[in-house]
């Protein structure tokens, strides 16, 4: 809780007591009055003084000034537990309010791990880091394993392997060779590269993306809260009309007495108690009930948005996908499935690539080091050994053109692992990423609620990307993409959009993601296995990674602004009833405290229904 908000509750908390007191009937009078004068500056001091404040500036009709205005007139005809209740309801509210759209999005760049820290050149034989932003194009950088590379370039010296989740999202290292290109933002897994740099680092890959990130909210659409436009036109008007009501009467009948008590009455009738509270608690409450589902939702506007969701776009691994790879088929050619997969999975069994663990997570059994001997890496094509005395050979198609090695194109989709045992081809294994057992439920119910249009973008390969999402049924693909691409293909979306009240989300989980997850109209995210950078980045988080919970939170979204269409309806007929008959002498202050606090009361119950599933 921050520090504002516990002084908000330490005030609405000395409220409460100071006015318990002062219903012991054997209280004298004058401290009773007393009691209640400081109750009434303790919890609406801060509105007394916005609202002199904003006279200044000009801001003369605002809901600080009704506030004020409606209080202080019924401290004046003596009725001073209704000046304090109406301001005690509206401070609880502000409380709740504040704790709901709490600020979640400090300082995202300091998340962000595809910064780099430092550029390593060569000076009289030895390797001196300097600031990336002091390297000029054609410049000759050293990457050493393990580090990010600083900035886009070729490479000139070196054969490695490359990290490129933080860029594509992708797990799969790629393989780069001397005169291919790379992307600043990758981490050098393997072995030492030289690169000619080909751009500033203002230039950058990793520049746009943390630009993209930094600045995405200036274009992001903000939603006005209604009590607000409301209160533009309401406040001047309960205003003028209390006014009238003391002054034209008066004049009269000459019965100043009688008809400034009505306008007074009138002013305390009309106070938007209700709604100022009722409208922020709906949405707080709806938030609540959708963290009961699993989802956090950082702020009533978010929420709000969330009911109009016209198309959802999504990244794949991680987001639809595990993002783990799992082997999905054996196709072996003269001996058994169990017999191909050991051989390959002794002969993968001392790497870290996500392709040998998936091989022997997928063998499971107890394996004899000693059958392996001679273990020689290919870079950028897989590996040679040898097992049980036979040379084996097991990686992509790269490495079977390279021994010259025939072999039949698998049908299937995914990774091919083929293996060579003493110069035959012996088969091949399938490996793939595995569909979250709930995506394609989720998809169906989204399409069940009237999202018109599912997309999915990744950076993965254009013949995985599609084989999975045809598979869950989405409307549209883009493959092979960068973040900036990404960001491109949302801003192209936004663009065909046939109103501004439809809405974009994304759902993303990588560091990848960030700037479109800030760039679309709703981000969303995985917290349970995403990025950091992509929970701060995002307005939703999905904390436990399951894409079904988009629907659960859709439908509160909905249920929660049919809550508050009810309690805006609900309060206006109300007050416009009792201010008919506050103005016409038959309702009195009693009336008044109903049309007011007891409007409240019910509102505020009606709002605690959007907590509940």
């Amino acid at each position: 809780m921050e520090k504002e908000e516990k002084i908000n509750l330490f005030r609405i908390i000395t409220t409460i007591i100071l006015f318990a007191i002062t219903f012991i009937p054997s209280l004298n009078s004058n401290i009773k009055i007393s009691l209640y004068i400081i109750s009434y500056l303790v919890i609406g001091g801060d509105i007394l003084i916005n609202a002199i404040k904003n006279i200044f500036k000009g801001e003369l009709f605002d809901e600080n000034f009704l506030m004020s205005l409606a209080t202080v007139g019924a401290l004046v005809i003596g009725e001073y537990p209704e000046a304090i209740a109406v301001m005690l309801f509206y401070q609880i509210g502000e409380l709740f309010q504040d704790m709901a759209v709490e600020k979640s999005k400090a300082n995202i760049t300091k998340l962000m791990d595809i910064r780099p820290d430092f550029a390593n050149i060569e000076h009289n034989g030895n390797l001196v880091q300097v600031s990336p932003e002091k390297i000029n194009i054609g410049d000759i950088i050293v990457v050493k394993p393990g580090e990010k590379i600083p900035l886009d370039g070729i490479i000139v010296y070196g054969k490695s392997s490359l990290n490129t989740t933080a860029l594509t999202g992708e797990s799969i290292p790629r393989s780069v060779n001397v005169d291919d290109e790379v992307l600043s933002g990758c981490i050098n897994l393997s072995c030492l590269i030289k690169i000619k740099t080909t751009s500033t680092f203002g230039d950058s890959t990793v520049s746009k993306i943390l630009d993209l990130v930094e600045n995405a909210d200036n274009s992001k659409a903000n939603t006005e809260k209604f009590i607000t436009k409301f209160a533009k036109i309401y406040t001047p008007v309960v205003v003028i009309l209390a006014v009238l009501l003391a002054v034209i009467p008066s004049l009269i009948t000459g019965e100043w007495l009688e008809w400034i008590n009505r306008s007074l009455i009138f002013l305390v009738i009309s106070c938007p108690c209700a709604l100022v509270v009722s409208v922020p608690l709906s949405f707080f409450a709806g938030i609540g009930g959708a963290s009961k589902n699993g989802v956090l939702i950082k702020g009533a506007n978010y929420l709000e948005a969330l009911a109009n969701v016209n198309t959802i776009v999504f990244d794949k691994t991680g987001t639809l996908t595990k993002g783990n790879f799992k082997v999905v088929a054996i196709h072996p050619e003269k001996i058994t499935e169990e017999k191909l997969l050991e051989i390959a999975t002794l002969a993968e069994q001392f790497s870290t690539h996500p392709i040998s663990i998936s091989l022997k997570n997928e063998y499971s059994k107890e394996l004899d080091k000693n059958r392996v001997k001679d273990i020689e890496d290919i870079p950028g094509k897989g590996i040679k050994a040898t097992v049980d005395k036979k040379q084996v050979y097991i990686g992509n198609d790269k490495l079977m053109k390279y021994i010259d090695v025939h072999y039949e194109n698998c049908e299937k989709e995914g990774t091919i692992s083929h293996i060579v045992i003493d110069g035959e081809y012996a088969g091949h294994i399938v490996i793939t990423d595995e569909i979250k057992p709930t995506s394609k439920t989720a998809l169906n119910e989204l399409k069940n609620l009237g999202v018109a249009k599912t997309v999915m973008l990744t950076g993965d390969k254009k013949e995985v990307g599609e084989s999975i999402g045809f598979e869950l049924g989405l409307d549209e693909i883009k493959t092979e993409l960068l973040p900036v691409n990404k960001v491109e293909e949302v801003e192209r979306l936004i663009k065909s959009k046939n109103n501004d009240k439809e809405k974009i989300a994304f759902v993303g989980d990588g560091i990848n993601d960030a700037p479109v997850l800030k760039r679309c109209d709703i981000g969303i995210s995985m917290g349970g296995l995403g990025s950091d950078a992509a929970i701060e980045a995002s307005d939703i988080v999905l904390m436990n990674d399951d894409p079904s919970s988009i629907a659960k939170a859709i439908k509160i979204s909905r249920k929660t602004l049919k809550i508050v269409r009810q309690n805006i309806i609900f309060a206006l007929a109300v007050k416009l009833i009792v201010l008919i008959l506050g103005a016409l002498g038959i309702a009195n202050m009693w009336e008044a405290v109903f049309a007011d606090v007891g409007v409240s009361f019910i509102a505020i119950l009606n709002a605690l229904r959007c907590i509940k599933d």
